[in-house]
């Protein structure tokens, strides 16, 4: 009689590591297929980034002021990515550019982005946002609390990381650096 208590214990205790590692397998193929996903996603961006021209320095390092940068822009802020992004012109006439009819601000785009969906957030744009060629303009935000600015640093290495590989030249609008 004392064997019986035993036995479901020891069929449940097979039942449960049985179970376990089969969800531990499962994790295991799944975080494979995961990263292999994700990889298939990074050569994708790639092909796609490659569609744009390459940059040219003479066109952009002469500009240092976010006003007059025509490319798109990365602010880095502690928890997200701030993406501008000036759209061109759908008149193709010089009539009245920049006047009241025809402001250059209301061409311009933000949109908030995380840093791990840099990729798509860049692949969106259209190529016509693109007159330097390949080349993206980054800041830190203006105004950081001094608690968040190791946060900033952060997601400032982890962008020109994830750029630099997309295939990206980063330039740095405050200092004219290429990073």
């Amino acid at each position: 009689m004392q064997n019986l208590p035993k036995l479901p214990t020891l069929c449940l205790f097979a039942a449960l590591f049985g179970g376990l590692s089969a969800v531990l397998c499962g994790c295991r193929s799944a975080t494979v297929l995961n990263a292999q996903q994700v990889q298939a996603q990074l050569e994708t961006e790639r092909e796609e980034v490659q569609q744009i021209p390459l940059p040219t320095k003479s066109t952009f390092m002469t500009v240092h002021n976010f006003d007059s940068w025509q490319n798109p822009v990365l602010t880095i802020e502690p928890s997200m990515l701030e993406l501008h992004i000036l759209l061109t012109d759908a008149n193709t006439t010089s009539i009245g550019v920049g006047g009241m009819f025809r402001p250059v601000n209301a061409r311009r785009q933000q949109v908030a982005i995380s840093v791990s969906s840099l990729g798509q957030g860049m692949t969106a744009i259209p190529r016509s946002c693109w007159p330097y060629g390949r080349v993206v303009a980054v800041e830190e935000a203006h105004n950081t609390p001094a608690a968040a600015e190791p946060a900033v640093r952060r997601n400032m290495e982890l962008t020109i990381s994830k750029l630099n590989d997309l295939g990206f030249v980063v330039y740095d609008l405050n200092s004219g650096k290429i990073q």
